[in-house]
């Protein structure tokens, strides 16, 4: 069962993305606003970005599909991304596939070892955390989002 990091922690950069002060994250950390699948209210998360690219990023649902922000990603994908010195760009929300989920893992853990073995051992996911091939089942465990820049 993967453990929860406590809610004051993970909600703690959030007033820091707010006002303005994202890059002191550097492109590491992102934050989404998302809207509320059932409240329509608008939802803020800070997650860690597995890849970035001219036009996008991905990022990782370490709770997998059960996690709140996923959940309202795939009832609403219109979101808006804080990162840097960005604030509120439009973008788009769309799920990755679960086979492609273990090659972009592996790339990220290849790329940042001490980050992704912190992340593993915080969530107690072996396969991040470990040198070894990852497990096959874990593009069911975990899910990728891809975030477009400029929306839909």
């Amino acid at each position: 069962m993967t453990r929860r990091i406590p809610r004051a922690l993970a909600r703690s950069p959030i007033p820091l993305f707010r006002a303005g002060l994202g890059f002191v994250f550097g492109r590491r950390l992102v934050m989404l606003e998302h809207i509320g699948r059932t409240s329509g209210l608008r939802r803020y998360v800070v997650l860690e970005v597995l890849e970035w690219d001219s036009r996008g990023l991905v990022i990782v649902s370490g709770y997998g599909r059960g996690a709140q922000w996923y959940r309202n990603v795939l009832a609403h994908p219109d979101v808006r991304v804080w990162t840097g010195f960005r604030r509120g760009v439009s973008s788009a929300a769309e799920p990755i596939p679960a086979a492609e989920v273990p090659t972009r893992l592996a790339q990220y853990r290849d790329r940042h070892q001490r980050s992704a073995k912190a992340l593993g051992r915080t969530l107690d996911l072996p396969d991040l955390a470990g040198d070894g091939p990852l497990r096959a089942d874990v593009g069911t465990r975990l899910r990728l989002v891809r975030i477009e820049f400029g929306g839909r």
